[in-house]
């Protein structure tokens, strides 16, 4: 790997799962990677920035900016669902991410009113534990 691989790791609210996430990938990854917080909120970013992420930013503008210069988005499904978070993902935020050519890799866990029919209900630490063993291990090892 020439390179540390950029991550965003986008959440809003509380921050809870976007810090949880980021302290996972510094224990797995150490210094390899390079996390930026994107926060659809202050506090969000605040908390993953105290999870170890190397940089961080709030709001709208600054999600849409940066998801372009990603080589991969991790975030909670609702990352991709406009007016979600309640309401704190704007759907200029929502597109962006989608339209993103970094990869995403998307937690389904979401308070929202939409449910992935055929997947079961996993609780968070082995989904995270999932996104690191099975997917971000191997995009980082090729």
């Amino acid at each position: 790997m020439s390179r540390n691989m950029r991550i965003c790791v986008i959440d809003g609210q509380g921050g809870g799962i976007g810090s949880i996430i980021i302290k996972k990938l510094r224990e797995a990854f150490e210094e390899s990677v390079d996390i930026t917080a994107l926060g659809t909120n202050a506090i969000a970013t605040a908390q993953m920035l105290k999870a170890r992420a190397n940089r961080g930013a709030s709001g709208e503008n600054a999600i849409v900016r940066t998801v372009g210069q990603a080589d991969i988005i991790v975030g909670p499904m609702a990352i991709v669902l406009a007016h979600s978070m309640m309401g704190e993902m704007t759907p200029r935020m929502a597109e962006a991410v989608t339209a993103s050519t970094a990869k995403k890799l998307l937690i389904p866990l979401s308070q929202e009113n939409v449910e992935i029919v055929g997947l079961p209900r996993t609780p968070l630490p082995p989904l995270i534990e999932m996104l690191i063993e099975k997917h971000l291990k191997a995009i980082l090892e090729n």
